[in-house]
């Protein structure tokens, strides 16, 4: 079967383009002498003529085949849905630049799996830039080469600061495109008018569980990033977060509330800045993900028990699951590189199960 992504709710359609990075600066360890950090990464943006694009598919097929398995799912039971993206469509003509945001998924996982929040901001004019963490993602290189997270090699093992190295030279591709240079490593052609679209004056940055970790280790590092959010992170570095943000920062938590989680706590008390805590009654690790909206729709198909299908989505509806996914990030994004919006103002009788945590 080939499950559904629901769609964007912007007003503008949706384009998308891969793009091969490599990064001189780091050797790899993995791959051995003479090869340097690899990773890909997916670039969406608002477009036009779209009808003469095809659509982007979720994930590549056999980097989805390949990632199945992690799930306790048999590689052939899913095709990858479709997403809203137009692979290659020339961007649309906004007036002015686009605010940037970044993304980075969580440990063993891929840069699709917010695709929902992603689409839904690129509807809504933003250019997001989604990124394959190399060695801790399935990822789907030119030519078909497939890499898959290394879980049993220790000295292979990525943490939070890698993926944020990760960010922080993808960041200093997106100023490589905005200066009308072509970051990909192949040389592909670049959607007509991709350049012009980035604004590097308005950037910020999501991420979920280790990359809502990331997120925040970039925000302390980088002042390009002016504003985070977190999906569910845990926010366990080593050292400790300690260092002070004076930058909008946002938590929409569900297993690791402040509450119970010394290192968010820890992180929290370090905002100075403007600062909020949402999280959705029900919620569970990946209830701010794809998670919610795919795997209830792999029921039938693959004979999910109640049980099983709680312990993937927790109990919050799926359909409110979206449009939370949908309403959350974009308004948070819209306050602090669009200075605009009120949702988050304080709880909102639209989003009853959303709970402003103090």
């Amino acid at each position: 079967m080939r499950p559904r992504l629901p769609a964007p709710t912007g007003p503008y359609p949706v384009g998308t383009v891969d793009l091969h990075l490599i990064d001189p600066s780091r050797p790899d360890p993995v791959a051995g002498p003479g090869h340097y950090r690899e990773l890909m990464t997916s670039v969406w943006y608002p477009a036009r003529d779209v009808w003469r694009y095809p659509r982007a598919p979720w994930m590549a097929p056999a980097a989805l085949r390949a990632f199945l398995p992690s799930g306790g799912f048999d590689p052939d039971s899913v095709l990858t849905p479709i997403t809203a993206g137009h692979q290659g469509a020339p961007v649309r003509r906004m007036g002015q630049r686009s605010p940037v945001v970044m993304f980075s998924h969580g440990a063993h996982d891929h840069r699709s799996d917010t695709t929902i929040v992603v689409q839904e901001l690129a509807s809504h004019g933003y250019v997001v830039v989604t990124v394959d963490h190399t060695y801790d993602a399935y990822s789907e290189f030119p030519g078909g080469r497939l890499t898959v997270p290394q879980l049993d090699d220790p000295s292979t093992a990525l943490v939070p600061p890698d993926f944020a190295r990760d960010i922080r030279f993808v960041l200093d591709r997106v100023e490589d495109l905005a200066a009308g240079r072509n970051p990909d490593t192949d040389r592909k052609q670049l959607p007509a008018g991709l350049g012009d679209a980035v604004d590097l004056d308005r950037i910020g940055m999501f991420g979920w569980s280790k990359g809502a970790t990331a997120t925040a280790l970039v925000l302390t590092e980088d002042p390009r990033v002016r504003a985070g959010l977190s999906f569910d992170g845990p926010m366990e570095t080593n050292p400790p977060l300690t260092t002070d943000v004076d930058r909008p920062f946002m938590l929409m938590t569900a297993v690791y509330p402040r509450a119970t989680q010394p290192s968010v706590a820890e992180f929290w008390s370090h905002l100075t800045g403007w600062r909020l805590n949402v999280q959705a009654d029900g919620a569970v690790h990946g209830s701010y993900t794809d998670t919610q909206a795919l795997i209830p729709q792999l029921v039938d198909a693959v004979g999910m028990s109640d049980e099983e299908l709680q312990a993937w989505i927790g109990t919050l509806d799926p359909a409110r699951a979206v449009r939370i996914q949908q309403a959350y990030p974009l308004a948070f994004f819209d306050l602090h590189l669009r200075h605009r919006g009120h949702l988050l103002d304080g709880p909102s009788p639209a989003f009853p199960e959303v709970k402003f945590i103090s």
